[in-house]
């Protein structure tokens, strides 16, 4: 009862009640929208968001970001396509593992950059954004290979990004066990609550014994590893693959996070949280085409919910300080 009342009570709850307002009003326009093909679209839109959402929150919360997520999700889905051109009958299985090994390979370099040569992540992940997306286009243009259509991978491998078990998309179900793992992660392992730890404040975790170089790191290659499994799924979903894949998806995924609650200043927020957030931006993008709104206002939305939830974020910030300093001064007194 107690945990049902804090979700009540949390921003979980006001990301529900916008997601129902805007599906409500959708749908009174176009009553399609929340038929069961809209809402499987739906899912399957927000699935590879939420997957990139999950691994954003684990940073987030050390106050930390990774903005290079959109480069290393292009470069994990161009060597998908590669990896079939090599060998039509690759097994899927090992094109994602191979996906998440070359994600995980990327984060650890960011990783090592923030967490062992102190460089602050905004810069580190900055400059990737550009060597990631520099290496796939290098790529593309080293092999004469600048889109990967459908018909040169397997159809097995297309299958699995298509398919579903009980009308459920594959990348739902992929997403959601995702979020129950970390979820879980983040609330009973020792070196998940420590990630709250560092972000509430770095030098007094240190100062208790908490490795913060070594929690940052690893976050960091979870990270890697969830984006290039969304690389894969983004292949297997939409069978066509170029080199400008995930270009500008970074600003949908901190906006999706800071809009689920987790507070960019780091120590705070959840990746139920986070997930809601892709659900709801994914939703209101959606909706956007229906109700009339032009397309180029989609980026808009984004950013001006992000600006929304940042500002919100500050404010609950400056109260609760500024209620602690009444408090202090009352027990002095």
């Amino acid at each position: 009862m107690n945990r049902l009342r804090a979700l009540l009570s949390g921003r979980e709850l006001s990301i529900v009640v916008a997601l129902v307002a805007v599906v409500g009003v959708t749908t009174a326009t176009n009553p399609s929208f929340l038929s069961a093909q809209g809402i499987h679209d739906l899912f399957l839109n927000a699935s590879i968001i939420a997957l990139l959402a999950i691994g954003q929150t684990l940073l987030v919360i050390t106050r930390n970001i990774d903005l290079s997520v959109g480069s290393v999700m292009g470069l994990t889905a161009y060597m998908s396509g590669q990896l079939f051109i090599a060998d039509h009958d690759t097994p899927t299985i090992l094109v994602v593992l191979a996906g998440m090994a070359l994600g995980a390979a990327c984060g650890a370099f960011n990783g090592a950059l923030v967490a062992i040569a102190k460089v602050p992540a905004l810069v580190v992940t900055l400059g990737t954004l550009y060597v990631f997306r520099g290496i796939d286009y290098g790529w593309a243009s080293a092999t004469g290979v600048h889109q990967i259509n459908a018909d040169q991978m397997s159809q097995g491998f297309l299958a699995f990004g298509s398919g579903s078990i009980l009308g459920i998309p594959h990348l739902t179900l992929i997403a959601l066990a995702a979020l129950v793992i970390a979820a879980y992660a983040l609330h009973n392992w020792r070196s998940g609550r420590e990630l709250y730890a560092i972000g509430s404040n770095p030098q007094a975790a240190r100062l208790a014994g908490i490795p913060a170089g070594k929690r940052v790191f690893t976050a960091f290659v979870v990270s890697g590893a969830l984006v290039g499994l969304a690389g894969v799924l983004h292949a297997s979903y939409f069978g066509t693959i170029n080199a400008s894949v995930g270009t500008g998806r970074e600003l949908a995924v901190v906006a999706a996070v800071v809009v689920g609650g987790v507070a960019i200043f780091g120590g705070s927020g959840t990746v139920l949280g986070a997930v809601l957030g892709a659900l709801l931006l994914t939703t209101i993008t959606s909706a956007l085409p229906i109700l009339g709104v032009p397309a180029f206002w989609q980026r808009a939305v984004d950013g001006a919910a992000l600006l929304l939830a940042i500002s919100l974020d500050r404010a609950v910030m400056v109260r609760l300080a500024e209620r602690l300093r009444k408090e202090r001064s009352l027990r002095r007194a």
